[in-house]
C-alpha cells in the first residue's frame, strides 16, 4: 500500500524551493538535507554565510566524492594538509591556524551528520500527464524515475484527493502500483526527444484514471 518506509525522492525542483534561512535544503553526493536547525543553531554567524548562499541549491563540488569529505588541498602557508573552501569558511570547518576561541566541541560536522538527510536527489526526473476520465481534467507532473506509482500517487493528491478510488491505465493496461514507469513499460521519451530537438511536452506520456464505481464492483 501507500505507506512504506522507503526514503523520500526530490527533484531538484522541489529542493530549490527551500531557500531562505528559516527554510533551508541544499542537496549533495545524491542526497538530500535539511540544514534549517543548523541554521537556526548558527543564526548571525557569519560562518553561515556560504551556506545560507548554497540554499536550495546542490553542492556536490563542495565535496570529494570518494571520501564524502569537503574537498582538500595542501595550504601554500604551512604546507598542511586543510579543507579546500573557495567559497569561504563555513560552519564546522576549523579557522586556517590554531585558535583558542574556536569551539571544536560540536560533535560530528554537519555534513557528516544523519540527522539532517531527509532524502534521495533524483537522478533522473521526467513528466507524465495524469488525466481523470470522470472529470477530463488533466495535470502535468514532474516526477522521479525512481518513483513507483503510490508514490506518484501521493504527488497527484493535491490535485484529487481520491486518487486512490481511481485505477490506473496506461494504454489500456492497468498499472501496477508497486512499479515505476519504467518496469509498467511507459517509456521516458525525454532523452530522444531532445535529441531530435522536438517538443517533449507533445509526447508526455498520458495515464488515464478511471473512476471505481463501488456499486457495479458488487
Amino acid at each position: 500500500g501507500m505507506e512504506s518506509c522507503r526514503p523520500r525522492y526530490y527533484t531538484p525542483k522541489e529542493v530549490s524551493v527551500h531557500n531562505r534561512p528559516g527554510d533551508l535544503w541544499v542537496s549533495y553526493l545524491g542526497r538530500v538535507y535539511d540544514l534549517t536547525p543548523l541554521a537556526a543553531a548558527n543564526k548571525g554567524d557569519l560562518l553561515m554565510k556560504p551556506i545560507l548562499e548554497a540554499a536550495g541549491k546542490d553542492i556536490s563540488h563542495w565535496f570529494n566524492p570518494k571520501t564524502k569529505d569537503i574537498q582538500t588541498h595542501i595550504d601554500p602557508l604551512t604546507g598542511c594538509l586543510k579543507y579546500y573552501t573557495p567559497q569561504g569558511r563555513f560552519v564546522h570547518i576549523p579557522p586556517p591556524l590554531p585558535r583558542s576561541d574556536w569551539a571544536n566541541d560540536f560533535g560530528k560536522p554537519w555534513w557528516r551528520d544523519p540527522k539532517y538527510e531527509v532524502g534521495i536527489l533524483s537522478s533522473k526526473t521526467r513528466h507524465i500527464r495524469i488525466i481523470n476520465t470522470l472529470t477530463s481534467q488533466e495535470h502535468t507532473l514532474e516526477v522521479c524515475s525512481e518513483e513507483n506509482m503510490w508514490e506518484i500517487l501521493r504527488r497527484y493528491l493535491p490535485y484529487n484527493a481520491h486518487a486512490a478510488s481511481y485505477t490506473w491505465k496506461y494504454e489500456r493496461v492497468n498499472l501496477d502500483m508497486e512499479k515505476t514507469l519504467q518496469q509498467n513499460n511507459i517509456p521516458d521519451e525525454d532523452e530522444e526527444f531532445y535529441e531530435l530537438n522536438m517538443d517533449a511536452d507533445a509526447f508526455t506520456p498520458a495515464i488515464l484514471l478511471y473512476f471505481n464505481d463501488d456499486l457495479t464492483e458488487l
